[in-house]
C-alpha cells in the first residue's frame, strides 16, 4: 500500500513538473510572438492618429518584452533577441514618453527598423508579415495585411506606400 502511494506521488510530481516547464515555455513563445501583436497595436494607433493609445500600446510592448526569458529561446534566437532588446525597449520607451503624433512617428520608425531584424531573425507568427515603404517619409514599417494603411501619415495620405518584402512567406 505504502509503496503504491509512493509510485502514485513520484508520477503526479513528474506530471506537474513537465506541465510547469512546458507552461514556462508555452508562455515565453507566447511572449515573444505577443511582441508582434503590440507593435501592431502601436502602428494602428498611429495610423489613426492617436498618440494616447499609441503611448498605451508602447507601454504595453514593453511589458512583453520584459516577460520574454531568453534562457528559453533557441541560441539562434536567443542571440537575435539580446542583441535587439535594449533598442526596442528605448524605441518603445521614447513612443511612450513623447508628448507629440510627430515625435512618437519619428521614433517607431527606428522601432520599426529594429522591430524588422527581430522578425527576420526570429519567427514570430505564423502568418504573413508585411514589410511596407513610405517613400515620402523614408521609413519602414511591419504589418499583418498586404493592403497599405501608413503609421506616418495616418489618414492625410493613408495609403502612400508600398509592400517592399514579405517576411514568413
Amino acid at each position: 500500500e505504502f509503496m503504491k502511494k509512493m509510485i502514485l506521488f513520484a508520477a503526479l510530481m513528474a506530471v506537474t513538473f513537465n506541465i510547469a516547464i512546458f507552461a514556462q515555455q508555452t508562455a515565453n513563445s507566447t511572449s515573444i510572438g505577443k511582441l508582434l501583436y503590440n507593435y501592431y497595436d502601436i502602428k494602428n494607433a498611429l495610423i489613426a492618429s492617436n498618440g494616447n493609445e499609441a503611448k498605451n500600446f508602447a507601454d504595453n510592448f514593453l511589458k512583453t518584452i520584459n516577460d520574454v526569458d531568453a534562457q528559453t529561446l533557441s541560441k539562434a534566437d536567443k542571440e537575435a533577441f539580446i542583441s535587439l532588446v535594449d533598442k526596442l525597449k528605448a524605441d518603445a520607451q521614447h513612443i511612450s514618453e513623447s508628448k507629440s503624433l510627430a515625435q512618437q512617428r519619428d521614433h517607431f520608425s527606428n522601432l520599426s527598423l529594429n522591430f524588422y531584424q527581430l522578425a527576420h531573425s526570429i519567427k514570430l507568427s505564423d502568418e504573413k508579415i508585411y514589410y511596407d515603404y513610405c517613400p515620402m517619409k523614408k521609413s519602414y514599417w511591419l504589418s499583418a495585411d498586404a493592403s497599405i494603411k501608413n503609421p506616418y501619415y495616418g489618414k492625410a495620405m493613408l495609403t502612400c506606400g508600398k509592400v517592399i518584402e514579405t517576411v514568413n512567406k
